[in-house]
């Protein structure tokens, strides 16, 4: 063989051992990443059993405490609410509570309403960052005639402020909205969507903020009392005349269409709930019993612990990183707020110890950078390639060419995190039911649940924009009271979603005040 022919044999081997080297570090890769994913779907179904939620758990896991059993505890000089001893310890010197604070509503004229106001009455719902001014008009018969809702977002410095500026601020645009209306009306509603004790029907005082606000010496002042100041600050002759928190007034609508109505629920930036007890049940309280044998009690779930749901590492984390340390327990696994920032504590882990995202995630570093909106958007991409999920996690997380199994992958972890806080709402929904009786089990007494004498059809009034807008959360929940209550009872249920409750029951009730001049009971 010539020297030519030598040199094509070295040509065709050093082509078959770069083409071998090549083949060996495409199959290495290939494997490294076949591992890398087998890890991640690991982790996927440890994170899913994590969040599970079977239906046994359910109903013991979010049972209310007994009005008999309610006592005061006062824990590191906060006031809390009360204790009951299925309710465990979340962390050394922090007992998770279900604080129950009895409101000075009287039931009568939640339910009629007395039908007999009219004129214009106007209302304030201050439950986030954003707040709302109404102006309801009633007819003949307390027939609500017109409406109109107008929304003011409120400044990160003055949910940070003092209380004197952060009511001036209410007042003045009030007192703004109230120009551009042309008439001032009867009477004021003001819904305050944080825990206050109810002293009167006109006056309550903070016990402390939630979400994003610290306004930390508004604390223990009545909140009544500093807005009916800065409405005299304004030169306006409005006073709040009618204190609620956004359940109350959620209950107050719902009963003004149906009358069955026997509990509230609010499930959208936070949570919480509200029904209507028998004052013979109530032998603890504050004194605050209505004279028409029935009381509206306030909950406040959000800051409940449901024992029988272990807190996850994500949630850990979670609560570790907020400022209100292991505060509203429930709340953060439930509510709009929060479940966007789970889902990105959870891509995280994945892009940390996984890389299934490549090397653009640094903002996944970034708290509160994934909305539950736009966790929502990814859940209900029912497109062959889920092209919104690629989408939305490019335009909000910066994560580009993300791989159609990795948008699975993400898309399924929405679901899980969406599937328990459904469940878990739906619970919270049937132990409001158990504690007065509706749910079949004679006040819990027995997990058996069947029929006993007439049914009796009851109404949870439902407000909120993740419920209201969310319709795999709305299916997962609707589909868990169901499960958890039997097709039996589920049937005398009915969920009412009730648009601008809040606001409008504020109007309503401000309406019935003025016309019975019921100030305190």
């Amino acid at each position: 063989m010539g020297i030519a022919g030598w040199l094509r044999v070295a040509a065709a081997a050093g082509c078959a051992a770069v083409t071998c080297a090549f083949a060996t570090a495409l199959v290495a890769r290939r494997v490294a990443a076949w591992r890398r994913w087998r890890r991640a779907l690991a982790v996927l179904r440890d994170f899913e059993e994590s969040f599970a939620t079977p239906t046994e758990r359910l109903p013991a896991g979010c049972q209310l405490p007994g009005h008999r059993d309610v006592r005061r505890a006062r824990l590191r000089g906060r006031e809390q609410g009360p204790d009951a001893p299925h309710l465990r310890r979340l962390a050394p010197g922090r007992l998770s509570t279900c604080m129950l604070l009895y409101n000075c509503l009287t039931a009568v004229n939640i339910v009629h309403v007395t039908r007999s106001e009219e004129g214009i009455y106007y209302a304030i719902d201050i439950g986030g960052t954003c707040f709302r001014f109404l102006k309801v008009e009633l007819g003949a018969g307390s027939t609500i005639i017109n409406q109109k809702v107008e929304y003011q977002p409120i400044k990160e410095e003055l949910t940070k402020g003092t209380s004197e500026e952060f009511f001036n601020f209410i007042a003045s645009t009030l007192k703004n909205f109230i120009e551009r209306e042309g008439d001032e009306g009867r009477a004021l509603g003001f819904t305050f969507s944080f825990p206050v004790r109810q002293l009167s029907i006109t006056s309550g005082s903070l016990i402390r903020w939630t979400k994003e606000f610290s306004i930390e010496e508004a604390v223990g002042k009545d909140v009544a009392q500093c807005l009916n100041e800065a409405l005299v600050r304004n030169g306006l002759n409005l006073q709040v005349n009618a204190l609620m928190n956004n359940t109350v007034g959620t209950l107050a609508l719902g009963h003004y269409y149906d009358e069955d109505t026997v509990a509230a629920v609010i499930i959208g930036a936070g949570t919480n709930a509200c029904y209507i007890e028998n004052n013979e049940a109530i032998t603890k309280c504050q004194g605050l019993l209505t004279n028409s044998g029935q009381t509206v009690v306030n909950v406040e779930w959000g800051s409940f612990r449901p024992p029988q749901i272990p807190l996850t590492p994500y949630d850990i984390c979670f609560n570790n990183e907020t400022q209100n340390y292991y505060d509203q327990g429930f709340e953060k696994m439930i509510s709009g707020v929060y479940l966007g920032e789970i889902a990105r504590l959870v891509f995280q882990k994945m892009a940390q110890e996984l890389d299934v995202f490549g090397t653009a995630v640094d903002d996944l570093a970034t708290p509160f950078i994934l909305s539950t909106p736009c966790l929502a958007a990814i859940r209900e991409d029912d497109s062959l390639d889920l092209r919104e999920v690629g989408r939305r996690l490019e335009e909000h997380l910066k994560i580009p060419n993300v791989p159609l199994k990795t948008r699975r992958l993400v898309q399924r972890v929405c679901d899980i995190i969406t599937r328990r806080a459904a469940r878990l709402a739906a619970a919270g929904i049937v132990a409001v039911l158990q504690k007065i009786g509706r749910d079949g089990t004679r006040c819990g007494t027995t997990q058996v649940r069947r029929m006993t004498g007439v049914p009796k059809r009851s109404v949870i009034a439902i407000e909120g924009g993740l419920y209201q807008g969310y319709s795999v959360f709305r299916e997962y929940l609707n589909e868990a009271v169901v499960e958890i209550l039997g097709k039996e009872i589920a049937p005398t249920v009915v969920l009412r979603v009730v648009e601008e409750g809040s606001g409008i029951g504020a109007a309503l009730l401000s309406a019935a005040y003025s016309s019975n001049r019921q100030e305190s009971i």
